[in-house]
């Protein structure tokens, strides 16, 4: 008879155990599948061909390209939905602008799983941070968004 409590103990604490272990801890955000992935990076966006045509860089003057390239991923799938919409919202100089970004996959170039969007300084544009985010919507309700880390260094700078 005690051996039979002891497993039946047990087998409820397993049981209690895989429940819990389901439970999101503090400080997470369940993962349903219910929020897009969204990921990418900034590089200097000069026409093909160009030397620095798609360089990885964070410091911008004024009248040059800043790209944005990203993606967004269904958690559920692994996989972007062509469909859906980013923006990227740019705000510099006490403006915020909302600037759409477009599909970059082709049938010549099935490879480039990716949206842009460009945004030229503008001329007149001050030196400093431009803080900028970029949010995605697909065609069922999900969202996601992407923000840079906080740190200064690593923010779009216009520079002289």
């Amino acid at each position: 008879m005690k051996s039979s409590y002891r497993y039946s103990a047990l087998a409820a604490f397993i049981a209690v155990v895989a429940i819990a272990a389901t439970w999101p801890l503090a400080g997470q955000t369940p993962s349903g599948g219910d929020r897009l992935i969204v990921y990418g990076d900034v590089v200097y966006f000069y026409p093909p061909g160009q030397p620095r045509n798609c360089i990885l860089n964070n410091q911008f003057k004024p009248g040059e390209p800043v790209g944005f390239r990203m993606t967004a991923i269904n958690p559920a799938t692994g996989k972007r939905d062509r469909a859906t919409q980013l923006v990227v919202h740019l705000t510099y100089a006490g403006k915020t602008l909302d600037i759409p970004m477009r599909d970059r996959q082709t049938e010549k170039q099935p490879e480039r799983e990716f949206w842009v969007a460009k945004w030229m300084v503008p001329d007149d544009a001050p030196t400093g941070i431009v803080r900028y985010t970029v949010t995605a919507k697909d065609s069922q309700g999900r969202s996601g968004e992407f923000k840079p880390f906080e740190v200064q260094a690593s923010q779009i700078t216009i520079v002289q």
